[in-house]
Order: C-alpha cells, then structure tokens, then sequence
C-alpha cells in the first residue's frame, strides 16, 4: 500500500509541474504586455510625463506587496484556491486596465496595473509550488521546468499586443490589455485541476521554527542575497539598456530587439538548468550566474556599439537564469514542510522588493549618473554575494566533517 501510495503521489507531482508550466505560460505573457505598453499608454494618459511608467512600477509594487497576503491564503485555502482567485484578479485587473485606457482615465488605468501585481505574485510562487511534493534531489529540475514556462509566455505576450494592439480602434491599446484578462481565464481551469496538499497538510508534518530562526540561518541569508542580487540586477539593467541604448544613437526597434534576444536568454536555459545544478550543485551554478551577470557589466563597459550592447544583454538574461534558478534552489533547502509557507513568502517579498525599488531608480540613476556608473556599480555587489557563497561552501564541509568526526 506504501508503495502504492508513493506512485500515485509521484504521478501527481508530475501531473502538477506540467499543469504548472502551462499556467506559467498563460500567466507568465502579463508582464510583458504590463511592462511592454505601460509606459506608452501612460505617456498617451498622464497629465504629467514624468508619470508615464507609473503603472510599470505599481505592477511591480503590487507584486512585492502581494507575496505575503497570497502566501497566507496559500496557507488557510491551499495553494488551488489561492491560484485561481490570483487568476481571477488577474482577468479582472485587465478588464479595469482596458477600461481605464477606452475612458482615458489615467488613475483607473494605474489601478488595473496595480491590482495585476497580485496575479503576478501567485505565478511567481508557481516554482515553489513545483516542489511541494518531489524529493529534494528532483527540486531544482522542478523549479526549471516551470521556468520553461516563462519562455512560451515571452512569445506569447509580445504576439498578444502585437495582434491586439489595433484591435479597439478608437482606443490604442485598449485590446493587448483585454487579451491579457483572456490569458489570465484560459489559465483557470488548468489551475482548478491542480492536487494540492490539504492546506493544513503541511502544519501536521511537524513544528514550524520561528521566521526570525531562519531568517537568520545562514544558508537562508546567502540563497536570499543571492536572488535578490540576481533578480535585482537584471531587473535595474534591462529597464535602463533601452533608453541607454536610444541614448546613444540607437533605434527604437534596436533596443526592442535587444530586449527581445535579453528575455530568451532568461528562459531559454531552463531546458537544463536543472541537470547542471543536480551534476554540479546548486551554489556552483548560482554562483556561476553571478559570474555571468558581471562579465554582461564588463562587456557594457568595452563600449556602447550595437553588439555591447546586445551581448551584454543576452549575458544578462542567462545569467539571471542560473542565478535565480539556483538561489530559488538553495531556499528550498532552509525549511521544513511547516515552513514552507512563510519561508517562501519571505524570500519573494525580499526579491520582489528589491524589484520594485529597482524599477523606480534605474532611469533617474541613468539620467544622473549615466550607463557605465550602472554598470560599474554592479560589479562589488556581484564580489560580495560570491564571497558569501564561497563562505557558506566552506561552511558545511566543515559542519560535515564535524559530524562525521563526531560519529
């Protein structure tokens, strides 16, 4: 009967992960098609252009700020409620965004962003969900799978607001933002049909530590640093290489493309990603993706032609995604079945946070300090993370040796 049990529950992990990486595919096109028109609608509605990527930095706040109150729902509804209510909002807060922009209504467009930040929270934690039910070996494959997901999503959202963008003639726009509540609907019913854990599953697997305790410990510390500096650092450059880009002498398309090229570079490595952390660990490969990241700097810093530009971006996206793949891996190690929650809540809101401050300081640091500051300035952050790294490496050999010493 155990192993009876064991089979059916392997089946459904799987079964999860693919129901997953479509979800991720569906829910994972709304931020391209947020941070892709936001600005430019909010060019077309602010009274003040200074406002104009207003909705693109709300979007990002409302994520950071939905990580813990989506966790908690996790927690009381299970993860199946709390991912379809997020998809529900999300169709919602399309709807509102397309009201906003037929209106020209400004504030109810920003509120329409806002509000898909919550929808944005509950994709993001769709990698933990991955994991719930593998064996730790088979984690990180989890995790880079449903990152594969966001791969299809980079192809979708641009073809959602190319197709759409003219689709409401009397409102530009107004159509990508309606297709972005139609992707959030297509995504519910694969959600309904996830089998997760009972919510309170998860409390009668044992006693959950304090979040201070592990907030503390120190693998916790590294694998959030090192997601936040991932995540953070491609978040500050990929908003300022546009307008670098255009700054000096650059097109439009150019920059668009750069982007374009950056965003497959993000997702395109989850294909192994996973296997490369399993043969070679997960500190390894984090911290190869930081060593990545810093060579995307070096690179922007060689000069400012078209191929600077556009190879430090690609760097920048593969680097991201060992980074994050691997710290995102490294988390999963810190807690027990009872923690997982709050742990995972806290980790996203430190990440995501990060993101937002980054969203809201890339251009005025652009504007006063220049592209080659921004990418100078990356490069001790990089040094310190891999130090910590290396420190927490060192660590637990030691910690091993002490116990196999002690044995």
């Amino acid at each position: 009967m155990a192993t009876s049990t064991g089979a059916a529950n392997t089946a459904d992990a799987q079964r999860n992960v693919w129901l997953l990486v479509a979800s991720q595919s569906l829910g994972g096109a709304a931020p391209p098609i947020i941070i892709s028109l936001g600005g430019i609608v909010g060019q077309m509605l602010a009274s003040d252009p200074s406002l104009s990527t207003l909705p693109v930095s709300l979007y990002n706040l409302g994520l950071a700020l939905s990580t813990i109150p989506a966790a908690v729902l996790m927690r009381r509804l299970g993860r199946r409620a709390a991912y379809v209510l997020g998809a529900l909002l999300g169709s919602v807060s399309g709807l509102i965004a397309t009201y906003g922009v037929v209106q020209g209504d400004f504030a109810t467009f920003c509120v329409g962003a806002a509000m898909a930040g919550f929808y944005g929270a509950c994709v993001q934690s769709y990698r933990f969900a991955a994991t719930d039910a593998v064996e730790p070996s088979q984690r990180a494959k989890a995790i880079s799978r449903i990152m594969v997901g966001g791969l299809v999503a980079a192809v979708i959202g641009p073809q959602v607001v190319i197709w759409t963008r003219d689709a409401w003639p009397m409102a530009p726009f107004a159509g990508s933002f309606l297709g972005q509540a139609g992707l959030a609907l297509l995504a519910l019913p694969l959600l309904w049909l996830l089998r997760a854990p009972p919510p309170q599953a998860a409390v009668a697997e044992g006693t959950a530590r304090p979040v201070g305790t592990i907030a503390r410990s120190p693998g916790f510390v590294v694998a959030v640093t090192a997601g936040i500096v991932s995540y953070g650092l491609m978040a500050f450059i990929m908003t300022a290489a546009p307008m670098a880009m255009v700054g000096c002498g650059h097109t439009v398309g150019e920059a668009a493309l750069g982007i374009q090229w950056h965003v497959l570079a993000m997702f395109a490595p989850s294909f192994f990603t996973g296997h490369l952390i399993a043969r070679f660990g997960k500190i390894a490969i984090t911290a190869l993706g930081l060593v990545l990241i810093a060579a995307s700097g070096l690179l922007a810093l060689a000069g400012l032609e078209l191929l600077h530009f556009w190879g430090s971006l690609i760097l920048l996206g593969v680097g991201w995604n060992f980074g994050f793949i691997g710290a995102t891996a490294m988390v999963t190690d810190t807690y027990t079945p009872a923690e997982r929650a709050k742990v995972q809540a806290l980790n996203d809101f430190l990440v995501f946070g990060t993101v937002a401050v980054a969203s809201f300081g890339s251009g005025r640091l652009l504007n006063t300090s220049g592209w080659e500051t921004i990418n100078t300035l990356m490069l001790p952050l990089i040094a310190v993370v891999l130090v910590m790294l290396g420190w927490l490496t060192l660590h637990r050999r030691r910690a091993t040796a002490s116990t196999t010493v002690t044995q």
